[in-house]
């Protein structure tokens, strides 16, 4: 499926639904393409940042690039950036930002504790012998220095090093686009054709009414179609008066982390153990909570700040 997309979208053919700006040129001009290239070239610079290749030299367990990779995978702050945009939020940047930071160290700090991520085993890779971090004794600063220095003589060479790391970029883009093109396309067509988000965002009403945001069930649809893409939430409340409401699903947006058209694929293209049932499992966790978090906070922060 992702093949086809990809010959059309290169053809500069979107038939049928693809035709649609938010789909089919979506998701090849804003997300293929500048993933499909900055994975390999970002390896290039990030060779102590590969999760998936740490845990398959056993430096990682399973729970531990799990939550790594699920936890801490949230998008750049330029993107952050267009969302605050659209969500007229600029002249809140900078609370914008530092709520958006503590939320999601915070619901990270909760989520790991509990299934589907507290469920996950501990042990390494079954192809690599687990080499755990050493125990730090004594002056921990003389012991970052040392450990600091052993790595240094063991590392493989600048051009042998960056040609691995630009190597395994290579092939996991290969196995990310195809996935984004796919998997994302399928996210994107029941958001944007079927009333299945709408159904989902129910799920969310009864916490966004807890916390007093306005229009729950508006709240609860915006934060549903997330899991699809992380920027649909931001243009479902765009327009909304409310800035409580606009702030908090502008935080949901990304602290939530999980979604398809590209962090799951992206998942789902490495050896780390997580389905695809625990990826929705950890989404609508991440979600809850981040609007039990932030709501408080927004409604306190937006009067006084």
């Amino acid at each position: 499926m992702g093949l086809a997309v990809a010959v059309c979208a290169a053809l500069g053919w979107f038939p049928g639904p693809l035709g649609n700006p938010g789909i089919g040129p979506f998701l090849w001009e804003k997300l293929a393409i500048p993933v499909g290239l900055i994975v390999p070239v970002g390896a290039i610079f990030l060779a102590l940042l590969i999760t998936d290749r740490v845990y398959r030299e056993g430096r990682y367990t399973g729970r531990e690039a799990a939550i790594i990779a699920t936890g801490f995978s949230t998008v750049s702050a330029t993107f952050m950036l267009i969302v605050a945009s659209t969500l007229e939020l600029m002249d809140r940047w900078t609370l914008y930002f530092i709520v958006t930071l503590v939320v999601t160290f915070a619901v990270t700090a909760i989520t790991v504790r509990i299934p589907p991520l507290g469920t996950i085993p501990d042990e390494p890779h079954e192809d690599a012998e687990h080499d755990p971090e050493p125990e730090a004794r004594g002056n921990r600063l003389r012991h970052a220095w040392d450990e600091a220095m052993r790595a240094l003589h063991t590392a493989p060479s600048l051009p042998r090093g960056t040609w691995a790391t630009f190597r395994d970029g290579v092939l996991m883009s290969s196995a990310i686009v195809p996935s984004i093109l796919s998997v994302g396309l399928a996210g994107l067509l029941l958001a944007t054709y079927t009333p299945v988000f709408d159904v989902i965002g129910w799920l969310f009403v009864p916490f966004a009414w807890l916390v007093q945001l306005p229009d729950p069930a508006l709240a609860g649809k915006a934060v549903s179609v997330g899991i699809a893409e992380m920027f649909l939430p931001a243009t479902v409340v765009a327009s909304h008066p409310s800035e409580v409401l606009r702030f908090t699903v502008g935080v949901v947006a990304v602290s939530q982390i999980i979604f398809f058209s590209a962090l799951v694929p992206s998942i789902l293209a490495t050896s780390i153990p997580v389905s695809v049932w625990r990826l929705v499992v950890l989404w609508i966790e991440r979600v809850i909570l981040t609007i039990l978090i932030t709501a408080p906070l927004a409604h306190l922060l937006l009067l006084v700040v």
